[in-house]
This record gives C-alpha cells, structure tokens and sequence, in this order.
C-alpha cells in the first residue's frame, strides 16, 4: 500500500504526551533518549515534555520517535509533509537533515519565533467555512485599520488570518457582513506566517547558514512552495516559511497526486488527519501519539497488506 505521512505542528500538545511509548516501545524509547543527549534535556521527564520551552523540540522528538517505529515496521513512505514546524520532522524522518543538527536548530527557531512574538506581538483567528477569495479580500479591507495577512490555507474551507489586533476585528467585520459566520479567535500572541514573524526569519536565515543539508529519502512537499523540497533551496525555504502562509492544502493533494493511498499522521493531535478527511475524496487517514493510536495503526496496516 502507497504511503504518506504527515508530521503534526504546534497545538495539539497535551500533558504526559509520549509517556506510555517511551515505556512501551523500545525505538521511541531510545530516539527520546538520543535527543534528551543532544539538547542536554531530559525528555522522558513529562514536566520536561510540557514546557512551553520545549514545545517544538518535544514534539520533533515525539514525532521522530514515532516515525522510527514505523519505518522499521512498515518502510518508508512514498511521501511527506508537515505543517510549519512538523516540516523538521519530516525533513529528519526522510534523512534531509540528520537529527542531531535539526533539533538544536529547532530549538533556537522557536526562540526566535518568541523573541519576535514580544517585539511584534500579534493575534490569530480561524475562518470557517469561507473560500480562499473571500479571506484575502477581507484582509485587504481589514489591512485599512491594521495589518492582517493569510497566514495558514488549511483545507478549502478553512483558513487562518493573522496580524494587529485592529486589522483582525475588520477582517472579522467584513467576514461577517459577507456571511461568514464563524471567525474563531485562536489562543495565539504571535502571528505567526506572517510578516510580524521577519525579526525571526532573518534570525533563521542566519543561523541555518552552517547546517547541512542532504538529498532525500523521499520527497518532503513544502508548505511555502507548494513543491517538493529541494536540498539546494532548504535555507531560504526555511527561513521564508515563517512569514509567508502555510498551504497545506496543496501539500495534501500533491501527496493525493503521487497516488498515496492512505496518510497517517505522526505527532501530537488529529489535525492533520482531519485536514486530510475533509481535503481528499475517499481517503484512509489515521493518526499516531499514543501506544493504543500506534497499535490500532499496526492492526489496520496488516489488514491491507
């Protein structure tokens, strides 16, 4: 069966993630422990794992771990994606970037995002049930009161806007007198993919200047180009992923057009899988953060062998 994997981002982090597969599963045992080693952290600790701090290494850890597990029980996929930062894992996972390097990058990425968080501060909100059309037009109107920008084309019908509390609440205001019921404000103080995330992409753009990068296992579809990865582009890809929107959209039916016939999501949540439902006619989806989801996955995969 033709494989994708989808690598979880930030927000469906949830306390004691990932504690029953380090006791369970000897792989995700040994790539948490290699990656507490690597960042001098020791993320078999729950209290660890859930630090606002730690939220994107141990997500990345999570995920890698996760990943190794199947990749010996399985084998690779055909493809792959990640939303914003689960692109690292994807990277790791198809030996773009060798983990040892990516999770230190990791790290000073996110601490880059909230340096730029407090010295820009910004808000985010989810449209529902709203075409891509009606969203820019809105962010160009709201723009007249305050920056606002599309920031995440999630599936067809849901988007994610970011900006200046003010350009926010006019976007919103032209949403809903255009029928757009449902703008969801998200519990976000940065806007991130967007311009407000620049002081952290020039950061990025500095520090990846030295990590090395290497041809892939498989491809990896970029969020910011819509295409895959390429090994002498990553840098200024990386780097202009945080202030440019996230199409994940487009990552998941290019990963429907290499004929993938199911997509299992790796990380945290259910968002990817669900993105996935709602984006592909008549696609299987499962999603993997727990020994009973990991299991349940190892059922179905012997069923359709």
């Amino acid at each position: 069966m033709k494989l994708s994997y989808l690598f979880s981002g930030q927000g469906k982090q949830f306390a004691g993630m990932g504690q029953d597969l380090y006791r369970q599963e000897d792989i995700y045992r040994q790539t948490i422990d290699e990656a507490s080693d690597i960042l001098e952290l020791d993320l078999s600790d729950a209290s660890v794992m859930a630090d606002p701090e730690n939220t994107q290494v141990a997500i990345v850890a999570m995920s890698t771990g996760i990943y190794r597990i199947l990749e010996k029980e399985i084998g690779s996929p055909i493809g792959a994606a990640g939303l914003s930062l689960g692109e690292y894992s994807a990277l790791i996972a198809a030996r773009g970037i060798q983990f040892e390097e990516a999770l230190p990058l990791v790290r000073d990425r996110s601490h880059y995002m909230d340096q730029a968080g407090k010295n820009h501060p910004g808000k985010m909100a989810a449209v529902l049930k709203a075409n891509p059309d009606i969203v820019e037009e809105a962010c160009r109107v709201g723009s007249q009161a305050g920056e606002v920008y599309p920031a995440n084309y999630n599936t067809t019908s849901q988007i994610v806007i970011g900006g200046s509390k003010d350009g926010l609440a006019a976007a919103a205001d032209y949403l809903h007198e255009h029928g757009i019921k449902r703008v969801v404000p998200l519990k976000m103080t940065v806007a991130s993919h967007t311009p407000f995330m620049q002081e952290a992409s020039d950061l990025l753009a500095d520090r990846i200047k030295n990590v090395h990068f290497h041809d892939f296992k498989f491809p990896v579809i970029s969020n910011t180009t819509k295409k895959p990865f390429e090994v002498d582009q990553m840098k200024p890809t990386l780097a202009a992923q945080l202030i440019h929107p996230t199409h994940f959209v487009d990552c998941l039916q290019q990963l429907h057009d290499m004929d993938s016939q199911a997509m299992i999501e790796i990380g945290p949540g259910d968002t990817l899988m669900k993105f996935a439902l709602k984006t592909i006619p008549n696609v299987t989806a499962y999603h993997i953060d727990s020994v009973e989801t990991l299991n349940s996955v190892r059922s179905n995969m012997k069923l359709v062998k």
